[in-house]
């Protein structure tokens, strides 16, 4: 008999199930600064922060030290980055993205008289202060290059950021992530989100059988990236109601890939639709918050709360001004609690050491260029 999404897990070698002891769903509508509508913040700039020239100026400083220090820039910890004006802002924006609205823009990073290295230099000295830097590809890449290379996300372990196409509404495989401009496209290339947690509340009012079955389990396809040990696919709700805190992950093509593993649990039309009703309300211009990215732009995401999506871009023909983004993955040492289902793409639920890509024999490393 064909299993669905609603009856009871058994433990197969081909896969990760989901525990038996995953918590069961919350009901209802949540509250809190997380559930918010783009229409309210579209005009507004309370989720910006514009850097002062004090705080500037600590980058700078901080920056140069680290650059003069370390030759590796992965070898660069927190305590090698002392920011002592611009650090406690950060703490206060990182409780922003963890406990509050799910995000926030950091805009107007010094980077115009900057090498290369010293602007990567300085993003990761960032990221120290948020949280551990994660792997985001098969070859243990710490630091993201987000270019269009003329790749096709076609091939199924293709990564959508190496492309300019039009990047659905989604979240990334880590706790924060985060994405500092270089250079913007010609045309599009607009960052829209959503908070996940308005999309939940609005099921519940719309639909509350769909809801439901959001907290039910859903296989998930790795892509080829498999850790040591595991199998192709595993299984994770959309919805996940945890220690007081609601975690959401929504990879429709992951979802929609594991389907290809005979093993794997089949799809419902219950959970087609619910799948389809969650995509379309992010895709509701009343709950998106668009942003053009600027020089010097760092955009900070909470994935748990917050669905991302990249509009497809016309590029510039000179190769020196085409649109490139450099991104961390990151896991804070202070994040929230998460189920064990969790580990199945993210290899462990620890905080401050969890998500990213693994694969048996990677090496990580920070690369200077999109390779």
């Amino acid at each position: 008999m064909e299993r669905t999404a609603l009856q009871e897990t058994e433990i197969l070698p081909q896969g990760d199930r989901l525990p038996a002891n995953h918590p069961p769903a919350f009901h209802g509508p949540i509250s809190g600064p997380g559930v918010w509508r783009g229409s309210d913040l579209q005009n507004t700039d309370e989720w910006k922060y514009v850097l002062s020239s004090a705080e500037k100026k600590d980058l700078l400083k901080a920056t140069a030290k680290a650059a003069a220090e370390f030759e590796n820039i992965q070898d660069i910890k927190k305590s090698d980055f002392e920011l002592p004006i611009l650090g406690e802002i950060i703490k206060k924006l990182k409780r922003e993205i963890i406990h509050g609205r799910g995000f926030v823009l950091l805009r107007g990073l010094p980077l115009e008289k900057l090498s290369f290295a010293d602007i990567a230099t300085m993003y990761w000295g960032i990221g120290t202060h948020i949280g551990s830097a994660r792997s985001q590809n098969t070859r243990g890449h710490l630091l993201g290059h987000v270019i269009d290379l003329g790749s096709s996300f076609e091939n199924k372990s293709e990564r959508g950021y190496l492309t300019n196409r039009h990047l659905k509404y989604h979240c990334d495989s880590v706790d924060i992530v985060g994405l500092l401009c270089l250079r913007h496209a010609k045309q599009g290339g607009a960052s829209s989100i959503v908070s996940s947690y308005t999309i939940h509340n609005e099921m519940w009012k719309q639909r509350p059988d769909l809801a439901r079955t959001l907290y039910g389990p859903v296989a998930r396809d790795r892509r080829d990236e498999i850790p040591p040990g595991k199998g192709p696919w595993y299984e994770l709700p959309v919805f996940n109601h945890f220690k007081g805190r609601l975690a959401i992950n929504f990879l429709r093509t992951h979802i929609d890939m594991s389907q290809r593993h005979p093993d794997a649990l089949r799809m419902s039309d219950q959970m087609v639709e619910a799948l389809d009703l969650l995509y379309d309300l992010a895709n509701d211009p009343a709950f998106q918050l668009t942003m053009e990215f600027e020089p010097g732009d760092m955009q900070l995401l909470h994935n748990h709360q917050i669905l991302h999506d990249r509009t497809a871009y016309k590029d510039w023909d000179d190769q020196n001004r085409k649109r490139y983004l450099l991104r961390l993955w990151l896991s804070p040492p202070d994040g929230i609690e998460l189920p064990m289902a969790f580990a199945g793409r993210y290899n462990s639920v620890d905080l401050g050491d969890r998500g990213g890509v693994t694969i048996p024999g990677m090496q990580t490393s920070v690369p200077l260029k999109p390779v």
